[in-house]
């Protein structure tokens, strides 16, 4: 199986000049667990997880004053839609990550989570 037939084609977007409160809404009303941070001074997009945010908060940083800017993660791993899961669970495990930004090209097609990857893998194997 292939990252395209796994990923989530609806991709949620944020700027670096955003909050991290105003992000942390974002990814919560949409129920995901990371943004795709795009920038158009960068040549490739970041990522903002809800592991970022709360290193914030436990920090003791001001959400509504800390930029999502201060907190992405730039020096990303990007996924080829053609990649087979197994690299991109490979890719995960080797950079202690749970999502991938799915690119093809200098576009963002989708992002892939672990939890997509256990979603259709548990499909193969009831079906």
């Amino acid at each position: 199986m292939l990252v395209r037939d796994a990923m989530s084609p609806d991709v949620l977007t944020i700027g670096p000049d955003h909050t991290l409160r105003d992000a942390a809404q974002r990814m919560s009303g949409r129920k995901v667990g990371a943004a795709v941070v795009l920038d158009g001074d960068q040549d490739q997009p970041g990522i903002l997880t809800e592991r970022d945010i709360l290193d914030a908060v436990g920090q003791g940083q001001d959400v509504d004053a800390e930029r999502v800017a201060d907190h992405l993660t730039s020096d990303i791993v990007v996924a080829h839609p053609d990649w087979g899961l197994e690299k991109a669970a490979a890719a995960m495990v080797a950079g202690g990550f749970r999502h991938l930004v799915v690119c093809d090209g200098p576009d963002v097609v989708g992002m892939l989570s672990v939890r997509d990857i256990v979603r259709v893998s548990t499909t193969e194997t009831v079906s």
